[in-house]
């Protein structure tokens, strides 16, 4: 099968940190750790397993931040590399092992990419206590082999398809999965919009784990598809209080403001006028940015996870406000925390889903996604702005990467558009 894989090495991530600034080609070209090749496809592990041919898979910004060396390395030991990327999964299954009982041929199913202790082999008995508890995106055993053989071999460590060398991602024709990862798409739901489901469902696992809401005002930092995301995972979850959203560019606002954000805001004064009408007073140091007390934001979801972001929410928090960190932060130098003791906040971070407390019931973030999709009917297919057949990964990922230029948010990947190509 055909796939886009990336593999690093020490001089590849020496070069791409030194000239990388010079040309997309250092991260994404000839002389990046990224190829397009063709791999034999592993077989079905074990009996609960199943194939699936892959329809659509996105292009997150995690993937941009790893391909461009931007993560922190003290995230390192949960991967695995060389590796088929893409962790944003929309297929169709095509094979099924004899124990296969949740999904059948020929259905479309949005894949759960993270491993559990289940998908590395161990028994119930054996479970760590996050995949115990439901929250296997938290897996305790990320860092070593598992106990399942994969193509002769041990699967190898890591926490999440797309950067497993034993699971092959979604940039790929095809992958495999545990039944207990696929979950059954409706035919009510276009593929872009069934593209998204592993994108708003992290935005609505960190929803759903800082009820009760409280009156509001909420801010949401970012225009990418996570913080989109929350806005619309918001008002889908039940919020109804005021709802700031604040984006960059005239088509991120407006589809802000269709998934249901009050108002938007640009970065900087628009931001800042909007701070003012919650109450809050500037107060310029001898020495710094402008600082404010009392109104401010007593929910704040930062889905950037920049220097600058983290510093905006903080300083735009009320006392005791909650700040929801989702984007994926790599280290900052010099971020000042004087805020979080000075004014009591609460700061939670938040990574993928996991099974949620939802009217009574336990279900999966997936499922419930799936279902207020259906029900609120929201337009978030509008952010889906680009769409590459696999080939063209290298021009997908400038695309995904240079935002500004672009004007992208989600791009994804279509394998079968190999075939008419």
């Amino acid at each position: 099968m055909r796939a886009v894989t990336f593999d690093v090495s020490v001089p590849k991530y020496l070069m791409g940190k030194a000239l990388g600034g010079l040309s997309d080609s250092m991260f994404f070209g000839a002389p990046s750790g990224v190829s397009y090749v063709d791999l034999p496809e592993p077989p079905l592990p074990a009996d609960d397993w199943v194939r699936v041919e892959i329809l659509h898979a996105g292009i997150c910004g995690t993937d941009v931040a790893t391909l461009t060396f931007g993560t922190s390395p003290s995230m390192e030991p949960f991967g695995s590399f060389p590796a088929v990327l893409g962790h944003e999964i929309l297929g169709r299954v095509v094979e099924v092992g004899p124990a296969v009982r949740r999904v059948e041929v020929g259905q479309r199913v949005a894949v759960d990419p993270f491993v559990s202790c289940t998908m590395r082999g161990f028994d119930a008995a054996r479970r760590c206590p996050s995949c115990a508890g439901g929250s296997h995106c938290t897996c305790e055993r990320a860092a070593e082999a598992g106990e399942l053989m994969v193509s002769g071999e041990p699967i190898r460590p890591g926490t999440c398809v797309g950067f497993h060398a034993s699971l092959p991602g979604g940039w790929s024709e095809r992958t495999i999965a545990h039944e207990s990862h696929c979950f059954p798409v409706g035919d009510a739901l276009s593929n872009r919009t069934a593209a998204l489901i592993e994108p708003l469902s992290i935005a609505m696992h960190a929803v759903l784990n800082v009820r009760p809401f409280g009156q509001g005002p909420a801010l949401v930092i970012g225009s990418g598809p996570i913080a989109l995301g929350v806005v619309w995972a918001l008002r889908a979850a039940g919020y109804t209080g005021e709802l700031l959203a604040q984006v960059k560019r005239p088509h991120e606002a407006d589809i802000a403001r269709s998934l249901g954000a009050s108002a938007v805001v640009a970065p900087g004064e628009q931001a800042r006028e909007a701070l003012a009408e919650t109450g809050a007073k500037p107060y310029k140091p001898i020495i710094g940015a402008e600082v404010y007390a009392g109104g401010g934001f007593p929910l704040v979801f930062d889905c950037v996870g920049s220097g600058e972001s983290l510093s905006q929410s903080m300083r735009y928090a009320a006392p005791r406000a909650r700040i929801v960190l989702i984007g994926c932060a790599p280290e900052i130098p010099k971020l000042d925390l004087s805020f979080v003791w000075a004014r009591e906040l609460d700061v939670k971070g938040f990574v993928g889903y996991a099974l949620e407390d939802w009217h009574g019931e336990r279900r999966h973030t997936f499922e419930l996604t799936h279902e207020l999709l259906l029900e609120t009917g929201s337009p978030v297919e509008r952010m889906v702005t680009h769409v590459f057949p696999l080939s063209d990964y290298r021009k997908a990922l400038s695309v995904a990467a240079n935002r500004r230029k672009s004007g992208s948010i989600k791009v994804l990947l279509d394998p079968a558009a190999e075939a008419s190509a």
